[in-house]
């Protein structure tokens, strides 16, 4: 019989052995991605104090109505932009990036485009 592999757990290896090498402290806090098939969150985390600084997702209140009609590009793309505003006004500029184990493509490289396009370094 052909035994099947779960995608999901896959990706929890890969996600870390990235977590292994990435670490956020408080002058770079690391930036988080978790993707689901519904909506995509993006934190910022100081790992050194065990915190979560800022948090954006498709589904925040402020977001959800004006992306409502956007495709799931467009929404990582505003989720992008709204998690860098945040961590811009904490005084924060350069971050480390986790794409939590998933490729850099499609709505992980969108919502990492539009921090960057926002102010974030990374």
């Amino acid at each position: 019989m052909i035994n099947q592999k779960n995608k999901n757990q896959e990706r929890l290896k890969r996600h870390q052995r990235v977590r292994n090498k990435v670490f956020g402290t408080s002058e770079r806090p690391r930036l988080c991605v978790y993707r689901s098939l519904s909506g995509i969150y993006a934190q910022i985390i100081d790992d050194s104090k065990g915190m979560t600084l800022a948090s954006s997702s498709a589904l925040n209140k402020d977001l959800k109505d004006s992306i409502k009609d956007l495709n799931k590009t467009a929404q990582a793309e505003a989720v992008g932009q709204d998690i860098a505003k945040k961590t811009l006004k904490l005084k924060i500029s350069k971050v480390v990036f986790d794409r939590g184990g998933y490729i850099y493509s499609g709505r992980v490289k969108a919502l990492a485009d539009a921090a960057r396009k926002a102010g974030l370094e990374f």
